[in-house]
């Protein structure tokens, strides 16, 4: 086993305070509940369990550090004599259960577990509490893919997930929802007689017919006829929460670009994006009164001069 102080990260002039910091960061960023997809997690979240019982018991800690015991808690040399003023005593470091040198829980871990994971243990139900390595590990998670429709991704519209089990289950869209996004459901994985795993949901958004995403922002190409562009018009037109009216100003032209506040994409700090409408004049292909029009329409604007220079 390595050093405990190299596992925590600490000098060994650490105080208890730094030592408890210590495991309590290495705790936090490899417990296996936030860790789902690296197996290596667990065996850092054990080591540092392990430093940590020995360097939190003030009787280990002086051991450790006069070399008479090692890392994993046994004595460097049981039958020197010298081990304690009394000889090597089995019972100096607990049952047949491995309790000095396993995987037990310090004493204190449990309030650390308590406040940081809600008392669960990584390795069972049972917790921490009894001290003692529990083996009993949770059930496997199992992943979901969900897609939601671009309606509902806007208006967050909680959805319905079935489980492997059957069940049926409600979930709330949280704000600033993308594809790709992932919710983790407790509990609802494979049990496992340390209790079940949880359900891994990843969601997709689905496309929209004819809206799209720009960041927080929908965005539409809305085709506008050219009597509706000279004279202006009132248009329906889609968003993601329904059909409304867009007022087209006279003389409107290909390429403007209308903005309706709100009709976004919800942001975590609860605002949201906007509906962004570029409208485009759409010509018919063959019309002759348009032509004739044309024909003895002259527009004398030079509309050219500042990309020509």
């Amino acid at each position: 086993m390595r050093d405990p102080y190299t596992v925590l990260g600490v000098p060994r002039s650490a105080s208890e305070a730094d030592i408890k910091k210590a495991f309590r960061k290495l705790a936090k960023d490899n417990h296996p509940d936030r860790n789902a997809n690296d197996p290596k997690a667990m065996e850092r979240f054990k080591e540092a369990n392990a430093a940590y019982e020995l360097l939190s018991d003030t009787v280990k800690r002086g051991q450790f550090d006069r070399g008479e015991i090692g890392a994993d808690g046994q004595p460097t040399n049981p039958f020197a004599g010298g081990y304690g003023g009394g000889g090597f005593n089995p019972r100096d470091f607990g049952s047949s259960s491995g309790r000095a040198g396993g995987f037990d829980f310090a004493q204190g871990a449990d309030d650390l577990f308590a406040e940081l994971f809600g008392g669960r243990s990584p390795f069972g139900s049972g917790g921490t509490s009894g001290r003692g390595f529990r083996t009993q590990v949770r059930g496997p998670d199992v992943a979901y893919r969900l897609t939601v429709p671009f309606e509902d991704a806007v208006a967050l519209k909680p959805q319905r997930v079935v489980l492997k089990s059957g069940h049926t289950i409600e979930i709330k869209l949280p704000a600033g929802l993308e594809s790709g996004k992932q919710m983790r459901l407790s509990g609802k994985g494979e049990p496992g007689p340390g209790g079940p795993g949880d359900a891994i949901v990843t969601i997709e958004i689905a496309p929209h017919r004819v809206l799209s995403r720009d960041g927080d922002d929908v965005r539409l190409t809305l085709p506008i006829k050219l009597d509706e562009a000279v004279l202006g018009a009132k248009v329906r037109m889609p968003t993601a929460e329904g059909v409304v009216t867009l007022t087209i100003p006279p003389g409107t032209s290909s390429g403007r670009m209308f903005r309706l506040k709100g009709r976004g994409f919800r942001r975590i700090d609860g605002t949201r994006g906007d509906q962004l409408v570029t409208v485009q004049i759409d010509l018919p292909a063959d019309h002759a009164g348009l032509k004739a029009f044309a024909e003895t329409f002259i527009d004398a604007r030079d509309i050219r001069s500042a990309i020509e220079a």
